[in-house]
């Protein structure tokens, strides 16, 4: 950077440190400031990215690292979120309408919320904060609970603990879509012309208590009747985050047995101490839990990220614990609802597995594709079931339109009750699902980066030189940056690649650093029906090859 480029952030730095309302985040800028002018490389590397740019609403709204700066999470940028959130519900139309405003426990999640709640309140809406830290999806509930015109909250799900975010849901109990969110982010750019202290503020909000938990616990009871079996033994745990809380009462008001925590990720720790990642699709995050099941010998695990969203399951298949992918826990649920005959339209990721398609059209159902998130999913018209193969499940779309990790859980623990008392297994359902369908193996090749310049020229390089063929048989290669004419599916930053027997969807995360392929190998019912163990193996291999040229195509190691 030249020394004027460098004056001028310095500059924009200290105009920022001078308006920044949080002591803690003004004085690390005063430290990067320092640093910078006495020569240090790394701190000026730190200030650059901090105000690289403001931060946009991607998949999950606003989501970034702590620290000051337009390109982090801090109270500036909560605050002109807020207000330009605000702005643009008033030139909708909805003063004075109920604005619910959720947190987790992650770092400055209360602060942040109460910053809303008040910009809020002094912006003409009846704010509405939770007195704890709650799980998103129960914020979502509250939505149509309370008949809320919107709902704000403060997470950052899944994240490294060094990360915060910020959520929003419309009326409908929705994520915002386009264009909705690009007008959201230009009248924050228009509060953020002008200086922080004009924002108004208001103390008059008021808190939620118990009467939006207990609702949603009763709502979860009514998801199970009364003469389902519920002799069920499970191990759960809610990752350090908020969910434990709410799963008790949610378990409770269903009428299953408690399942035995795993007392080291019970309560809520913004650390994530016994966790590289507080995810439990990542490696080793339910490593604890799965001990805990192997000495109790119950019959599943079930896990929440942080903020209670996604749920796992863990079981014993082929004789040893695992967590089912996303993709065969989604199948579970499928089938599930598709066997009580749940009607309406069922839906999934385009990354997702190709089997609820089948699955849905095997049972005269309707069936659609979404493009990745909730956002998409949720607003399904007349939803029965939705999930995406990063542990997101919707299994009460009419209460909560997005995924929701607590009813992913009472009803896991449902199905497994049910086929308890058949003298079934998890497993077992497994297996009869890959007979009657065929095997549909998956698995994703994902690369983490630094420099967020690789992810371009990895999909530039896709969609340049876009294979001809993949495990030896033609391929056709769609990019659904330019949708065919007639799809139905809104232009993304993804390539979707489609075989016989594969399945491949390319793109960039939309909420960490990384490059995603999200791969699915199918097999046919007839091989699975002669040697089920051998269809899987085969599966597996091909995967494995599939990965291999797929990673080779992008330019990135398998």
């Amino acid at each position: 950077m030249s020394a004027g480029g460098l004056e001028a952030l310095y500059q924009q730095a200290e105009a920022w440190q001078a308006a920044d309302p949080d002591p803690a985040t003004a004085a690390a800028l005063a430290d990067l400031l320092e640093r910078s002018r006495g020569g240090d490389a790394d701190a000026t590397e730190v200030l650059t990215d901090s105000f690289s740019g403001p931060l946009t609403f991607g998949t999950a709204g606003l989501r970034a690292a702590l620290g000051p700066g337009p390109a982090r999470m801090n109270r500036v940028v909560v605050s002109r979120a807020a207000a330009g959130f605000a702005q643009w519900l008033l030139d909708k139309g909805h003063r004075g309408g109920k604005v619910l405003i959720g947190y987790d426990a992650r770092y400055n999640s209360d602060v942040f919320a109460r910053d809303t709640a008040e910009i809020m309140q002094a912006a003409g809406f009846e704010a509405m904060l939770t007195d704890q830290p709650t799980p998103t999806p129960v914020v979502a509930f509250g939505i149509g609970h309370f008949g809320c015109v919107a709902a704000v909250v403060v997470t950052a799900s899944h994240n490294p603990p060094q990360d915060n975010g910020y959520k929003v849901y419309l009326g409908d109990g929705s994520q915002i879509i386009p264009p909705d969110d690009g007008e959201i982010a230009d009248k924050i750019a228009e509060v953020a012309a002008a200086p922080l202290d004009r924002i108004a503020r208001s103390s008059a909000y008021s808190m939620v208590g118990d009467e939006l938990v207990a609702g949603y616990a009763a709502r979860c009871g009514e998801l199970v009747p009364a003469e389902a079996p519920r002799d069920v033994s499970w191990v759960y745990t809610a990752m350090h985050g908020v969910g434990a809380r709410v799963v008790e009462q949610a378990v409770a008001a269903a009428g299953f047995p408690a399942g035995s925590s795993v007392a080291a990720q019970h309560e809520p720790d913004p650390s994530f101490p016994t966790v590289a990642f507080p995810n439990p699709e990542e490696p080793g995050a339910i490593d604890l839990a799965l001990a805990l099941a192997e000495e109790l010998a119950v019959d599943v695990v079930v896990a929440n990220d942080p903020d209670a969203d996604r749920c796992a399951l863990a079981a014993v298949v082929d004789g040893r614990w695992r967590m089912l992918t996303g993709d065969e826990f989604g199948a579970l649920l499928g089938d599930d609802a598709l066997r009580r005959g749940v009607e309406g339209t069922y839906a999934n990721s385009v990354v997702s597995s190709t089997l609820l398609g089948g699955m849905a059209a095997a049972a005269g159902r309707p069936f659609t594709t979404t493009l990745t998130g909730f956002k998409w999913i949720g607003r399904v018209p007349n939803l029965a079931y939705g999930y995406e193969e990063a542990i997101g499940y919707c299994c009460d779309p009419s209460h909560v339109p997005d995924k929701d990790g607590i009813t992913a859980l009472v009803t896991a623990l449902r199905l497994v009750a049910s086929l308890k008392a058949e003298g079934l297994t998890v497993a077992d359902r497994l297996d009869e699902i890959a007979r009657t369908y065929g095997v549909h193996a998956t698995r994703p090749l994902t690369v983490r980066v630094s420099d967020l310049s690789l992810i371009g020229a990895a999909m530039a390089r896709l969609r340049a030189n876009p294979p001809a063929q993949l495990l030896g048989a033609p391929v056709s290669v769609v990019d659904l940056s330019t949708p065919a004419p007639g799809s139905h599916l809104p232009p993304t930053d993804a390539v979707e690649i489609t075989g016989e027997r594969l399945h491949v969807v390319v793109r960039p995360s939309g909420t960490e650093p990384k490059l995603k392929a999200y791969l699915e190998v199918r097999g046919t019912a007839e091989a699975a029906r002669s040697d089920l163990a051998a269809a899987r193996a085969e599966a597996d291999e091909a995967l494995a090859e599939l990965r291999r040229e797929v990673a080779g195509v992008l330019g990135v190691e398998a």
